[in-house]
Order: C-alpha cells, then structure tokens, then sequence
C-alpha cells in the first residue's frame, strides 16, 4: 500500500513537472493550476493576518534564526541548517534546533498516557531527538533529518514538534538555550525571528514558475521580501548574476551568499571505512535514494568518476525497508559492482544489513560559500561575542 501511494505521488510530481504527456495529464494540469489559485489566495490571506496583528507572533525569549524555502524541498537546507548551528556551537552559544519532524512517526497515545500517569510527564510534551549529549530517538521517531542533524551535532539540543513556537519555550525553559534555530521556518509564522536565510536553488530557483498544487512553490517569489538573507544553493560557480538580478527585484536590501555542495568523502555505512574522492574514480556502482532531487546525487557521483550501471530512486523520506535494500544490493553484485551508493540522510533510514553483498557507502558533502563570506561573518557575529573567530563557511552535510 505504501509503495502504491509513492507511485501516486511520484506520477502527480511527474505531472505537475510535465514530465508526463497526454490528455489526462493535460486535464489533471488544469484542475492544478485552479487550485493554486486558490491556494495563492489563502498564503496571502494568512500573511495579512500577521502582518495586520490578528495572528500574533510570538518571541521565545531568545534570537531566533529561521532558515526556510520558497520551494518544496531541494535546496539543501538541513546543511545549511547543520552549518550554522556548528559554528554558533563553536563560538560558544547554546543552540537549539527547532524542527517539525517531516514525516516522523510520534509515540502512540498509549505510550503517551503511561508517561504521564507513571513518570508525571507531559505526554504532549515536543519530542527531544538530542539534549546535546545523548541521541534519544531513532529516525523514524525523530524524522530522518533532525536525527542526522542531533547525530552530527555535538552540544546542540534538537526538538521536534509541529508546534515550535511551544517548543521553543520548551527549549529555553527545559536546556537555557540562548539562540534558536527555526528549521523550514519561512512559513512557521508564529514564532518571531531576528534572521530570515531563504535558500534558493540556483539551478532550479522557482521550480516551474506555479504554486502548489500545480508548482513547487509554497509561496510566490515576491514573497521574498521577507528575506534578510538569500543563499543561493547549488552554485557551479559564482556566477549568478541574472538569478541575483531577479531576486533584486523581490527584495532590495538582503544579503545574498552564493555556495556550493562539495562532495568531500564517502563512508561504508556497516564499518565506517571512508574512502577518498580519489578512491572513488573508475568505481563501477549502483546509487539508490528517496530524495526530492535524486538527480543532483547522481551527478556528484557521476563528475567524481564513478561509473553509475545501476540506479533506483524512491519518494522524497521513503523509509526503505530490509527486502528494497537486499533486492537491490543482489541486483549490483550480479553485475559484479564495486559498490553501493546512497545520500546521508537516505543512510539514516537504512534497515542494518550485518553483511551485505556489496559494501554500502553514503556520499558525504560539504557546503563551501563561494561569495559573501563578510555577510556571512557578520550574520554569526551577530550572535557570537567578538572574540570568537569563526572561519569560512565549511558543512558536512547531504544531498537533498
């Protein structure tokens, strides 16, 4: 049944794409855009209510960074998010991320009741994924991006819950943090936020120009505005000057930092070998992922000289389970593959296969800011004492 509805989505996402022909995807194309308008209507409508007070917005206590999209995934946010948190970390803040745990699994209300009858604990309480120290969820509890962000961050609490304007009081009270950062926070407008970082897709800014349902876009692109910070992901190089251009249009004063992923190494999943950029050159392989860009992960491996003979690509947060992966691993060692590829944060997901066929390694990335390191600096300092020195801009993180 779950496979079935992947299918689904996946032939809606093809359709609004247009990556699908004909006459029934020409009609579901028009139903779409209808509803987008509609759905244009209410996203302003909504804006207004908190511009205009009768949606309040409300201040934890301590500053607030909301790093967020215009666009349904791809931008590579959660390195961004990963980055910025590492650095704040390092220059002496306490440092909370915020996230609503996409496609996370909560405790049943059983288990919940229990809690509170037997430990005296909110059983509504926001789930903690890290108190900085100890990991406490797995993926499917935590939802896989914030349990890659609490496996990677050392002294860095992660809260998940729908509700993040209570989880921020939550983290204030519960951990003293004294900076929080909003994780998909653009249109989570209950929580107030002294930055506003909109990362935009260089290759791929605003989808195919619609909103959802026919779009990608969550919002319109003079939505903008809001912005005090533009990162433009994903870049070649620095050269972007008709994309920044545009973006002038929307929004006049923002800082706007260019950067791109660097793929840095990979790392077997069972052992934790790591294998250099250079180890990887002529390596015959198979890639699978459940991402929302899929493509940008192939081609990393692709312009690393890995010679791709096998590729399987499932839903964006697609939760593999044992016989996808085993079916799959069979499927390179027959073709006699030196390996088996995938993203971080699909290995999360990963069920623990003791000994596979073929080793297993996830792609590790980095995120490099290619222009704008001053704006960069000065957005840390805002919340770093001036004697912490923070170097450039440099993330481990994944493809998304």
């Amino acid at each position: 049944m779950r496979r079935l509805l992947e299918k689904l989505e996946q032939f809606a996402i093809d359709v609004i794409l247009e990556r699908r022909s004909g006459k029934r995807a020409g009609i579901l194309r028009a139903i779409l855009r209808i509803l987008s308008l509609f759905y244009a209507l209410l996203v302003q409508f909504r804006l207004w209510l908190f511009e205009n007070s009768y949606l309040r917005s409300f201040a934890p206590g301590c500053p607030v960074i909301s790093v967020g999209n215009l666009t349904v995934g791809g931008t590579g946010k959660t390195p961004v998010v990963e980055m910025i948190a590492r650095q704040l970390a390092q220059g002496g803040r306490k440092v909370a991320i915020l996230s609503r745990g996409y496609k996370s699994v909560p405790r049943p209300l059983f288990g919940r009741i229990i809690d509170k009858l037997v430990k005296n604990k909110d059983p509504f309480a926001p789930r903690v994924v890290s108190d900085g120290q100890t990991l406490l969820l797995d993926s499917k509890t935590a939802g896989d991006e914030p349990f890659m962000l609490a496996n990677n961050l050392k002294g860095v609490v992660v809260i998940v819950d729908r509700a993040r304007a209570k989880a921020s009081s939550f983290a204030t009270k519960h951990f003293g943090v004294d900076v929080i950062i909003l994780d998909d926070g653009l249109q989570y407008l209950r929580l107030k936020r002294k930055i506003n970082l909109v990362l935009v897709d260089s290759q791929a800014p605003f989808g195919n120009g619609y909103l959802l349902p026919r779009g990608m876009l969550r919002e319109p692109p003079a939505n903008l505005a809001r912005a005090t910070h533009v990162l433009l992901t994903k870049c070649q190089e620095p050269n972007n000057h008709h994309l920044i251009s545009l973006i002038r249009r929307f929004n006049p004063t923002a800082e706007i930092i260019e950067c791109a992923h660097r793929p840095r190494e990979a790392r077997n999943i069972l052992t934790g070998e790591r294998l250099s950029l250079e180890a990887l050159q002529g390596m015959r392989a198979g890639a699978i992922s459940g991402i929302a860009v899929p493509e940008s992960f192939e081609s990393a491996l692709n312009n690393l000289g890995v010679e791709l003979i096998l590729t399987e690509q499932y839903a964006d947060h697609h939760r593999f389970n044992r016989d996808e992966i085993e079916s799959f691993v069979r499927k390179c060692s027959r073709k006699k593959l030196d390996g088996v590829f995938t993203t971080e944060k699909d290995a999360v997901r990963f069920p623990r296969i003791l000994d596979p066929l073929v080793p297993i390694f996830c792609l590790r990335v980095e995120i490099e800011i290619l222009t704008g390191h001053e704006a960069w600096q000065s957005l840390l300092n805002l919340f770093l004492n001036k004697r912490h020195f923070i170097a450039p801009a440099v993330n481990y993180g994944e493809f998304e």
